[in-house]
């Protein structure tokens, strides 16, 4: 990594006339700095890293702590956080007594998440959906490719293979926003997509959005307002995986290309390229730790991505192309590929913990049935909730076992047509379903009497005791 991306640390003991005259001159050239970020081309491109000076956009809450220690931004940083977990007990917690366990118990939550050893029993009290309760969304033209859910669960973002992303209202089902997709050959003049959208992400504050598309682009939009704000280039072949890094603006990429690449948002910059893959990479998602996981088509392998190492772990258990990804925890994923299976992993272990082969059954006349092809797997976060889908007209929730070693199918929800995507919400309280005619990837079959849009399958819970949590070791 060049050094554009280094910031040099100033002298922790500054006498204070040097700080009052940084502040200054700080002051005096909000100005020009203001010019200067119109100037800066709003594309960034992987190939050009050095290209300009880097811009320092220090705060004035930063001013104020310049002379801090490390360890006392670390105490300040720790007493804020207990303050805030304590101001959300307050509103919550009928009973001011039981403030110490209630905070006690969300900070072992914590740490367990961290670890990637939480997981939350919920599963079990999911009650089948009637199908009269499904809402179904329609305004894309051509099958829906890719969703995500807003971290308040109050929008949902699609994106098609017209090339057009639609914000939706959940409660109301209303389109708010729509950003139409252009022609081919009109790039240069349409804000927009002008090629099938693949992949998008969204940032865990909700502040910005990406797409990624099948042009080698990826764009950077404002959620609230689907405001235009950045392009970046660089990949090589189709853009087939976004993931925000939770908790940050550092965006991985995964490409057609078979290469991972890492974005700094925040300042519309490239930080670095991986390679590994020995085929196109499919799908790739990322929690809070500094690393991401991949899938990687047809080379049979997911493979862990450590950023900071600049290392990669390879695993190895699908025998056809593994199409879709998704992480349980920071230390369990689950899989799904063309040979119809499903694969629980966990990070330590380089074989699946559990496969169920044929997971949504097969096609065919008899002696030459092919397994339906897994084309979305998803997880409701550090629980033991995930669910699976194909073209067999069905959603499939399953149950993790303990220390995710095993798979139950708990009930299937009817959805006609390809689900190319899926997407539990933050709560927990509904699933929704990206569906189009055909694969997101391809056209290899055609469902006429699938409808193309987003359906929302409500998920209720029986009345049970609280639920409960479990701690899996490897």
């Amino acid at each position: 990594m060049s050094s554009f991306f280094i910031k040099k640390k100033g002298n922790a003991k500054t006498d204070e006339n040097a700080v009052a005259k940084k502040r200054k001159v700080a002051a005096a050239s909000g100005k020009s700095r203001g010019a200067l970020k119109k100037v800066l081309n709003e594309e960034i491109s992987s190939e050009s890293e050095t290209e300009g000076p880097p811009v320092n956009k220090k705060s004035k809450a930063e001013d104020e702590y310049l002379e801090e220690t490390a360890q006392e931004k670390k105490l300040r940083l720790a007493k804020l956080y207990l303050d805030q977990l304590r101001a959300e007990e307050e509103k919550t917690a009928e009973d001011g007594s039981c403030e110490t366990d209630v905070i006690a118990g969300r900070l072992q939550e914590e740490v367990l998440e961290q670890r990637g050893k939480l997981q939350r029993l919920v599963a079990q009290d999911y009650l089948v959906p009637d199908a009269a309760d499904l809402r179904l969304l329609r305004g894309h033209k051509l099958p829906v490719t890719c969703l995500v859910v807003s971290p308040d669960d109050k929008f949902i973002f699609s994106a098609s293979k017209d090339c057009s992303i639609i914000k939706w209202d959940v409660e109301s089902g209303r389109k708010l926003r729509t950003v139409p997709g252009g022609r081919k050959g009109t790039e240069d003049r349409h804000v927009g997509h002008t090629a099938h959208i693949l992949c998008m992400a969204i940032s865990s504050d909700g502040k910005y959005l990406a797409t990624g598309d099948m042009n080698k682009l990826i764009m950077i939009w404002e959620a609230t307002t689907c405001k235009h704000l950045y392009k970046f280039t660089g990949h090589r072949d189709a853009v087939s995986g976004l993931s925000f890094r939770k908790g940050t603006h550092d965006l991985y990429s995964a490409s057609h290309d078979r290469s991972i690449k890492v974005w700094n948002v925040d300042e519309n910059a490239y930080v670095e390229t991986m390679f590994g893959h020995q085929d196109v990479i499919t799908g790739l998602d990322s929690l809070s730790r500094e690393r991401c996981v991949t899938a990687g088509g047809r080379d049979q392998t997911v493979r862990v991505w450590k950023i900071a190492e600049e290392s990669q772990l390879v695993f190895h258990g699908h025998e056809g192309s593994i199409d879709c990804i998704q992480l349980i925890n920071e230390e369990h994923m689950i899989s799904g590929a063309d040979d119809g299976s499903l694969a629980l992993w966990s990070v330590n272990k380089k074989k699946p913990l559990c496969t169920v082969k044929r997971a949504h059954g097969c096609h065919g006349d008899e002696g030459l049935e092919q397994p339906y092809w897994i084309s979305a797997v998803t997880a409701l976060h550090n629980t033991d909730a995930v669910a699976s889908g194909s073209h067999n007209s069905k959603v499939q929730l399953w149950r993790c076992g303990e220390g995710y070693r095993s798979l139950q199918p708990l009930f299937s929800i009817p959805v006609v047509g390809f689900v190319n995507s899926l997407k539990f919400s933050n709560s927990g309280n509904f699933l929704v379903a990206g569906v189009g005619q055909e694969h997101r990837l391809g056209r290899w079959w055609r469902i006429k009497e699938a409808k193309n849009g987003l359906y929302i399958i409500p998920l209720k819970k029986r009345d049970s005791e609280p639920e409960q949590s479990s701690t899996n070791g490897e």
